[in-house]
C-alpha cells in the first residue's frame, strides 16, 4: 500500500463511516482494498447491519464462470469472509449452490431445499434482494432467447423474473455488461443477439432489461474478469446504503460504471509499471521483454480503470506488469471495440494519424511520448 493510502486510511481510521458523507466514502473505497476497507470499518459494520440481513441471487448467463472465479480468488477477506462481514446471505448462486436440480436419485424433487427451480422461484416471490447477473443473455433466434435454455426456461426470462422483483442489479463482467466476447461480431452474430444487461455493446437501447420492458437500476462491473475488490466494494456500498438507489446515476459514468474505480480522467496507462519506458520512448517489439508494450497492441492509454494502482493478486501483480499489453477489458463494447488485440493501435487509425507519422515530426523519444499524448488528447477532443 502506498504511503499516501496509509495516511488516507489512518485519517480515515479514526472516522464514523457511518457519518461519512458519499463523497468521502467513495473516496475511501477507490483508495483501499477489500480487506483494508472491511477490516477498518469491520465493528460498525456488523454494528450497523446486526437485525438486517441482505439477500442477493447471482444467475449466470452465457459466460465461462471467470468473473465467480476471480470474486472466489479474493484472498484477503475472501468471498466468505466478506459476507459475513457484510452480513449477507448468498440465496443463490447457480455454482456455488448445493441444489440438485429437478431430479435426485431420480424422483421429482420438490423443496427448495433440494431444488434449484423451486428455491428460484421462493426467492422471487419474496423480493428484497440485490441481482448479481454473470454473463451475457441471448435473444436470439429471432427474439425467443432460446440459444441459453436452462430447466426448459431460456435464461432471458429467468433474467426477466428475477429483475422485476430485485432491488437494483449488479452486472459483473464484460459479457454482463455489454455482451462480451458472445457478441463479438460473427457469422452468427445477427442469429445469436447476445446482450448485456443494460447494453448491448455500447448501445443503451438494446440492453435486455429494456427488451424486456423492465426499468431497474443497474451499476456494471466490466472486465474480464471483473476485479474482486470492485465487486465486493460495490456490493458493500448499496448493501450498507452508501450507493442509494436515486444516488447511482451520479456515481456511476455515462455506461454505467462506479467512476471510484473506472474514473473518466484517468487511465491503466498513467499508473502502469512501464510507464517510465513509454515516457522514454522504448517499445517491446516482442513478447518477453521489460519495456513498454506499445507496439505490441497495450490499450491502456484508453482504458478506465484503476488496476495501476489497485493491482492484481492480492495487489502484487497486473497484465501489463506480467508482460500481457492491456487489452481494455473494462471498456464498452469489448473486445469488439479493442480489436485487434496485438495491433499498435495507431496503425489502425486513432484521430487519423500514426505513431510512426509522428516520430518523423517529433526530435527524440521523449518528444515522441509527447507528440503521441497529443494525438491521444485530440482523438478525445480535449
Amino acid at each position: 500500500m502506498s504511503t499516501g493510502i496509509k495516511n488516507l486510511v489512518r485519517t480515515l481510521d479514526s472516522v464514523d463511516f457511518l457519518k461519512m458523507d458519499r463523497r468521502t466514502f467513495m473516496k475511501a473505497l477507490g483508495a483501499m482494498g477489500a480487506a483494508t476497507f472491511l477490516g477498518t470499518y469491520k465493528s460498525e459494520i456488523v454494528s450497523a447491519l446486526e437485525f438486517a440481513e441482505t439477500k442477493l441471487v447471482w444467475l449466470h448467463g452465457s459466460e465461462c464462470t471467470g468473473c465467480s472465479e476471480s470474486v472466489l480468488n479474493a484472498g484477503n477477506p475472501d468471498l466468505v469472509q466478506a459476507l459475513q462481514k457484510l452480513n449477507v446471505n448468498l440465496a443463490f448462486h447457480e455454482t456455488l449452490c448445493a441444489q440438485q436440480g429437478i431430479w435426485n436419485d431420480g424422483k421429482l424433487v420438490n423443496t427448495s431445499e433440494l431444488n434449484s427451480e423451486i428455491l428460484l422461484e421462493d426467492l422471487y416471490k419474496e423480493g428484497k434482494y440485490f441481482l448479481v447477473v454473470e454473463g451475457s443473455i441471448p435473444n436470439g433466434p429471432d427474439g425467443s432467447g432460446r440459444y441459453l435454455v436452462i430447466g426448459n426456461k431460456t435464461f432471458k426470462e429467468s433474467l426477466g423474473e428475477a429483475a422485476k422483483n430485485a432491488i437494483a442489479v449488479i452486472a459483473v463482467g464484460a459479457c454482463a455488461c455489454w455482451g462480451g466476447i458472445t457478441s463479438a461480431d460473427s457469422e452468427v452474430a445477427k442469429d445469436t443477439d447476445y446482450r448485456g444487461v443494460a447494453f448491448a455493446k455500447e448501445d443503451s437501447s438494446k440492453g435486455m432489461l429494456k427488451e424486456l420492458g423492465i426499468d431497474k437500476p443497474v451499476i456494471n462491473i466490466p472486465g474480464c474478469p471483473a476485479h474482486p475488490d470492485w465487486v465486493l466494494l460495490t456490493l458493500g456500498a448499496v448493501i450498507l446504503g452508501k450507493i442509494k438507489l436515486e444516488d447511482i446515476p451520479s456515481v456511476v459514468d455515462d455506461y454505467g460504471r462506479p467512476m471510484v474505480f473506472f474514473p473518466p480522467d484517468h487511465t491503466v496507462h498513467e499508473n502502469c509499471p512501464r510507464r517510465g519506458y513509454y515516457d522514454r520512448g522504448e517499445f517491446d517489439t516482442e513478447v518477453g521483454g521489460e519495456k513498454c508494450l506499445w507496439k505490441l497492441g497495450c490499450k491502456a492509454p484508453y482504458s478506465h480503470a484503476d488496476c495501476g494502482i489497485r493491482r492484481w493478486n492480492g495487489s502484487v501483480s497486473m497484465c501489463t506488469q506480467a508482460g500481457g499489453p492491456c487489452i481494455a477489458c473494462v471498456e464498452p463494447g469489448f473486445p469488439d471495440s479493442s480489436r485487434p488485440l496485438y495491433v499498435e493501435r495507431e496503425d489502425v487509425g486513432i484521430a487519423g494519424t500514426n505513431i510512426d507519422t509522428v516520430a518523423k515530426v517529433a526530435v527524440g523519444a521523449a518528444a515522441v511520448a509527447a507528440g503521441v499524448h497529443a494525438v491521444r488528447r485530440m482523438g478525445k477532443g480535449e
